[in-house]
């Protein structure tokens, strides 16, 4: 760890350690979770370090799928114009950023159909990488802190639900508790309290069973349908459906934490020097859209999608490279599979090109 980086992570944990004693010494992982991730200049998308890249040799962390190849925002494009002209307007939304890259493919891409880009990002150090990237597309450009009242346009979100904090379920010697987090000598330990709260799904057997639950991600889907005047919103992520989320031989949960381009389980270390992640429960994000009043378009991997965007059609030409790249988008045993895209809509259902074939909407 670097000087800069065991500083940042000494005053998070400070930080962390005092919000622990105000709250008489338990502190509920989904908050510790958000200042782990998201405390102002200190969690780890809020610091400088950086998070998106291919190769860990580049000091990143992870890579998305604008990285890996532009026709991942090429073909998402497709899907976007035919929900702009669906709706009738001419904004974009975009959740987490990220480096822009999703940003300049879109932009890029849709031309002037798109009036506005309007992107929400918490972290200040990414929002001036953006506007370094995306000073080419002008004052078409723009950041918002937080939703309007209103707002009219498509809304697209990559990696960003499977961010958001989640709280923390243990199932032992067949009582439930809430998993939180105490301050301890060497640095935080994991603390289990009884609780009220349940998995949507009862978990069949007595066996010892951790999962996650998703509050935030539900209320910031009740959010946009609150606020979505007019469009569509487009989802992409890791998870499952909920019968899959919790199967009774997941008994340890999708909660992970990435650094370096490796995976490992402990987000209780070297805080804010790691993303701390969760699978998305896609039928908890879809029940509360309908009930919030958006329909469901559809719901299918990221194969399907892209294949049904035309990214194929797109990749005529392609180099060796590009091809490769293009393979870890769409492959099974990549992130054609563990990713799936959720489209929303307001006003009545029509017939989005992403979900055209292979659409497993009744699967959620």
């Amino acid at each position: 760890m670097t000087t800069e980086a065991g500083s940042v992570t000494s005053a998070l944990a400070a930080l962390i350690r005092s919000a622990i004693a105000r709250d008489g010494g338990w502190l509920p992982f989904d908050r510790f979770m958000a200042l782990a991730l998201y405390a102002p200049g200190l969690g780890y998308y809020a610091n400088a370090s950086r998070k998106f890249g291919a190769m860990p040799a580049s000091g990143s962390d992870f890579v998305t799928a604008p990285e890996l190849s532009p026709l991942f925002g090429r073909a998402l494009a497709r899907q976007v114009a035919q929900a702009l002209e669906v709706s009738g307007t001419r904004e974009v939304w975009e959740f987490g950023a990220g480096s822009g890259a999703l940003a300049s493919q879109l932009l890029e891409a849709l031309g002037n159909r798109v009036e506005r880009y309007t992107i929400v990002d918490l972290s200040g150090s990414l929002r001036a990488r953006q506007r370094e990237r995306l000073a080419p597309f002008g004052a078409r450009v723009q950041w918002a802190g937080e939703l309007p009242g209103q707002l009219r346009g498509v809304i697209v979100g990559n990696e960003v639900l499977d961010a958001m904090p989640v709280k923390l379920l243990q199932r032992r010697a067949g009582t439930w508790h809430e998993r939180g987090v105490e301050s301890a000598d060497a640095g935080f330990r994991f603390a289990d309290r009884p609780t009220t709260l349940r998995p949507p799904l009862e978990i069949p057997g007595g066996h010892d069973y951790l999962t996650e639950i998703h509050p935030q991600a539900q209320a910031f889907v009740r959010t946009l349908a609150d606020r979505l005047a007019a469009g569509a919103a487009f989802l992409v992520d890791y998870g499952f459906p909920e019968a899959e989320y919790w199967h009774p031989q997941r008994a340890m949960g999708t909660l992970m934490c990435h650094r370096g381009h490796q995976a490992d389980p402990d987000p209780l270390q070297d805080v804010g020097q790691k993303d701390i992640t969760a699978h998305v429960d896609f039928t908890g994000i879809a029940v509360a859209a309908q009930e919030s009043g958006l329909n469901v378009l559809g719901y299918t991997s990221q194969a399907h999608f892209l294949f049904n965007c035309g990214v194929l059609e797109l990749a005529d030409g392609a180099t060796l490279p590009e091809r490769a790249a293009l393979q870890k988008l769409v492959n099974e045993h990549e992130m054609g599979e563990l990713f799936k895209v959720i489209g929303l809509a307001t006003g009545g259902y029509w017939d989005a090109l992403g979900f055209r074939q292979g659409d497993r909407t009744d699967r959620l």
